[in-house]
């Protein structure tokens, strides 16, 4: 008897496919221009939102930023020869407040010493002064004759001057005497160093975490922003704070030889000043002018003066500025003034802390922009010849 097989039982039908299942598999989500500008657009408003609302107490932290990447390479030379970076970033931090003490005792009470003097003789500064002009105008008016200069011109005249002496004296008393408590010393001295030494002893660290971040579809281009940036922030903001120190000595050594009373106070200002291009010297030599005319009363003691300040800037613009910045510098002298000024209109001296390093950044994006402009077909695009 043949026994038959048992009957197949029929294979359960697959489920269709879902129109899903049937899609290849996704992948890499691909940002979309608008995304992009949204987040640019985002971080720079949050910064600026940020600025302006811890405007106030951001200028230690500005500061000490600052500071750090200023002696950022030393604590990588220390680092390098066998020195942890935490004990490199201390000495260098305890060595920085150390000499900012010791020239603080040693130069403020000369300082103080100067504005006694300055507002004791500041008198007889006014009436020196208008003496030299009234002799200047009367020289003149003999040379023009009378229907030129009358007398009431030659009063208003002497008037003015003297006017001019004791603004800028009274100025330079409060400048000195109540400078140091205008920003508040106390956090100054306990926080900016206290972040210094943090911000020192973590910056490679920081500047890898925020690599880390940085959007991978422009990283590369971001990265060679950010090192022009660096190049030409670090070669401008190292070399012109050695032609600070460097004039300020010569400017106080000098005014001081050729017997100006103030001369010290001058000339530190003077080469401080000079941070701000052209704007600084003038200032510092229109001020040692005028209390060199006040104080000797005859016009050699001025040329006297003139001469140190012509030979300062002799010295500067062919031995220190070009040993020490040459050919690496990209600001221009005006788009430096500009920054200044507009960072200390908007938001003082922490302004004043961020106008280069914000002036920089935005000459580099400006350059680089530029060089895409030119390779581009906006730029290279013929011109029609015909309709």
């Amino acid at each position: 008897m043949t026994v038959l097989p048992p009957p197949e039982r029929p294979l359960p039908r697959a489920a269709a496919p879902s129109p899903a299942s049937r899609a290849e598999p996704p992948g890499p989500r691909v940002s979309t221009r608008g995304q992009r500008m949204a987040l640019f657009a985002g971080v720079a408003g949050a910064l600026l939102v940020g600025l302006w609302l811890f405007s106030p107490i951001l200028t230690p932290f500005v500061l000490a930023a600052v500071i750090a990447y200023f002696l950022d390479p030393v604590a990588t030379r220390l680092n390098r020869i066998g020195i942890p970076r935490g004990l490199a970033a201390l000495l260098l931090v305890l060595g920085m407040v150390a000499i900012a003490l010791l020239a603080l005792l040693l130069l403020y009470p000369l300082l103080i010493s100067q504005v006694t003097v300055l507002l004791q003789r500041l008198p007889s500064y006014v009436l020196g002064v208008g003496q030299a002009v009234r002799d200047a105008l009367v020289a003149l008016s003999e040379r023009l004759g009378p229907d030129v200069f009358d007398q009431r011109l030659q009063d208003l005249a002497v008037g003015q001057a003297g006017a001019i002496i004791s603004w800028l004296g009274t100025s330079l008393a409060r400048l000195i005497g109540g400078g140091v408590a205008l920003f508040n010393v106390f956090t100054f001295v306990t926080v900016t160093p206290v972040v210094a030494f943090y911000l020192l002893r973590d910056w490679p660290r920081m500047l890898t975490r925020m690599d880390a971040w940085l959007p991978r579809r422009s990283a590369s281009t971001l990265r060679q922003l950010a090192r022009d940036t660096d190049r030409l922030l670090s070669a401008w903001l190292r070399g012109q704070l050695l032609c600070c120190a460097l004039l300020a000595v010569y400017y106080a050594a000098a005014l001081s030889a050729v017997g100006l009373e103030l001369g010290l106070t001058v000339g530190l200002l003077s080469g401080i000043l000079s941070f701000i291009p052209y704007i600084g010297s003038i200032t510092g030599l229109v001020t040692a002018l005028g209390l060199a005319l006040a104080q000797f009363g005859t016009w050699n003691g001025v040329l006297v003066v003139l001469a140190v300040f012509l030979a300062g800037q002799v010295i500067e613009g062919y031995i220190i500025y070009p040993r020490l910045l040459g050919d690496r510098v990209e600001l221009h002298a005006v788009w430096v003034i500009f920054a200044l000024f507009a960072g200390g209109v908007a938001f003082g001296f922490l302004g004043v802390l961020l106008a280069v390093p914000i002036a920089a950044v935005v000459g580099v994006i400006a350059r680089y922009w530029l060089r895409r402009y030119l390779e581009s077909p906006l730029y290279l695009d013929p011109p029609r010849t015909g309709l």
